[in-house]
């Protein structure tokens, strides 16, 4: 009798899924199909590059004083040496924590990225789910970066559309 119950659950759990409609987007396709989404990128890349010439400098500011004070080191005194080595310790925490404000989870960066992506993500999201809905989906899948995803049917995969949906 167990027997019985459990292959009609089975049966009626695969033919519950074998019900469901599903579509298949490559979301990364369509995220650099999206000329705003691009511009976006492209900025906040030179501003990665321009905060990490900043961190930069100030690390090389920390570089040189340790230099110097290396070279100095023999013919100071105990107290200046410790003085010396402690502002030397000042700085390079001053410095990292300036990289943390601009690179950190709650940094400039970040929060300029979301700020930039965050509305272009939206948009998209917005599409799959309205096209989704004009295509009677009831799970949609990205198959960008997904090592997961093994074989998928040509007839499924929807990324073209969206993208043409998106640009009218």
């Amino acid at each position: 009798m167990k027997r019985l119950i459990l292959i009609a659950a089975f049966i009626l759990t695969a033919g519950t899924l074998a019900a469901q409609n599903y579509i298949i987007v490559n979301s990364e396709k369509v995220f650099k199909s999206v000329a705003a989404y691009n511009k976006a990128i492209s900025d906040l890349d030179e501003l990665a590059k321009q905060y990490q010439e900043q961190v930069d400098a100030k690390f090389a500011e920390v570089e040189a004083l340790y230099n110097a004070y290396m070279n100095q080191k023999a013919s100071l005194s105990a107290t200046t040496r410790q003085t010396r080595e402690n502002a030397i310790l000042a700085r390079e925490k001053e410095a990292q924590t300036f990289q943390e404000s601009l690179f950190g989870n709650d940094g400039a960066l970040m929060k300029k990225r979301i700020e930039m992506i965050e509305p272009i993500q939206k948009k998209v999201f917005a599409a799959i789910e309205a096209y989704a809905k004009q295509a009677g989906a009831d799970v949609v899948l990205d198959s960008a970066n997904n090592p997961t995803l093994l074989y998928t049917n040509p007839s499924v995969e929807r990324t073209q559309q969206l993208i043409d949906m998106l640009k009218k």
